[in-house]
């Protein structure tokens, strides 16, 4: 990686003014009909510190409907907390930043119109998004074609950096978190011997993620007694979850996404399957918990984002998030506020040298699509930066283990030591 720039700005002092709320950033912004450049018209008063009158359009490109809601709601919940806190700090260098939302629905021609949206309408300088690495595979080509930056807040498949030299993420490959809960499980019962796999054969980060799963099962000399497939639309898996449970497996690991997921939890268990369960990155939502409630009791979920990481930046993130929703900050909302956090400190580090509003707009995304590579920040993930091909620098990562409320009313994501 090249020579990291400083970090920008100090971020942190409290985060009082974050708390006032999420606010709208629903709604397109006008632009200026000069394609000069990437700043847009706010017309709607707001308490930002910014006296411009004007806010540099950030995309966000997740599922806001479909099954993947389930995800992309806690990306959109992170991503206004960032705009409300950077904001609430000056901005870029006093110039604010304004979110335009595009759904992108659950499969790929959403993504694709979101994103074709976002940058020929809206003219947005880069992307965050989109939620899943299936859509990734067919949105994020449009984005390089168009030179606009694209950060993945979820988008955890192998090859995702490699579409293009405009694509980065913030999300740590499964390749490095997913191990970590099997090796949890083994740790709760050295005595595990039989696993079986369970994996959603029409979404390509669960194909990628399941081979990871499987190769690790075999690295850690356990025994693969059976794979079994399902789709993510599916919610009777009745026939797989027996032919598991007839081969007696000690553990069960799923990758799927929370609706189909869940409802996989809840018949293994009502099938009288007792052993330990391994959920995947897309069963990581307190989402889960409602689809299989008492029933998600015990299952071990790899985790890139922990609420009680030390920082002063996840300490704000986690206070405005908990305020807000009365509950502890998932991971997918902590990656959508940082991505949105690189976003807004390569614009400032980008600002010091060139001003932004000076820039047309082509020339801004090519520019801040370098600032971010070279970066180092200091995030509510922790501290993390990006390989020269746009592939996340992470250092901390941990494991978690739902722990439900035996009537199945509530509960958490419990972190192990």
């Amino acid at each position: 990686m090249n020579n990291a720039i400083a970090r920008t700005t100090a971020l942190l002092s409290t985060c009082a003014l974050l708390l006032t709320g999420c606010g709208g950033g629903n709604s397109p912004v006008t632009n200026s009909p000069t394609n000069s450049p990437k700043i847009t018209t706010n017309n709607t008063p707001t308490d930002t510190t910014a006296t411009t009158g004007t806010a540099i359009p950030i995309g966000i490109a997740v599922a806001q409907t479909s099954n993947v809601a389930l995800l992309g709601q806690e990306e959109v919940a992170g991503a206004k907390l960032a705009e409300k806190y950077f904001n609430s700090k000056g901005g870029i260098n006093g110039t604010p930043i304004k979110l335009v939302f595009q759904d992108t629905s659950g499969d790929e021609a959403g993504a694709i119109n979101a994103f074709q949206t976002l940058i020929n309408k809206d003219k947005v300088v880069g992307i965050v998004g989109p939620t899943l690495s299936q859509q990734a595979f067919s949105a994020d080509p449009i984005g390089e074609r168009a030179k606009v930056p694209i950060i993945g807040p979820s988008n955890t498949a192998k090859g995702i950096p490699e579409i293009g030299d405009y694509i980065a993420r913030v999300s740590a490959p499964v390749s490095i978190v997913a191990p970590n809960s099997v090796k949890a499980a083994l740790k709760q019962n050295p005595q595990l011997k039989k696993v079986a796999v369970f994996y959603a054969q029409n979404d390509a980060f669960s194909k990628s993620e399941t081979e990871i799963f499987q190769q690790t099962v075999k690295d850690q000399g356990l025994e693969l007694v059976t794979v079994q497939k399902f789709q993510t639309s599916d919610t009777d898996f009745q026939s797989q979850a027996t032919n598991a449970i007839n081969l007696k497996p000690d553990l069960v690991i799923i990758s799927g996404l929370a609706a189909d997921g869940g409802n996989l939890v809840r018949q293994l268990r009502e099938l009288g399957y007792k052993g330990l369960i391994v959920g995947g990155n897309g069963l990581n939502t307190s989402n889960l918990l409602p689809v299989c409630k008492a029933l998600c009791d015990g299952v071990l979920i790899a985790q890139a984002y922990s609420p009680e990481h030390p920082g002063e930046i996840n300490a704000a993130f986690r206070k405005a998030y908990t305020d807000e929703y009365k509950k502890e900050p998932p991971q997918f909302s902590a990656q959508a506020f940082t991505a949105v956090q690189v976003y807004v400190e390569a614009l400032q580090a980008l600002d010091k040298k060139s001003k932004v509003n000076k820039l047309q707009l082509p020339e801004l995304r090519t520019q801040l699509n370098k600032q971010i590579l070279v970066g180092e920040y200091n995030t509510p993930l922790g501290e993390i930066g990006f390989t020269p091909i746009g592939e996340v620098v992470q250092k901390d990562f941990y494991v978690a283990q739902i722990k439900m409320a035996k009537d199945g009313s509530q509960g958490k994501f419990t972190f192990l030591k």
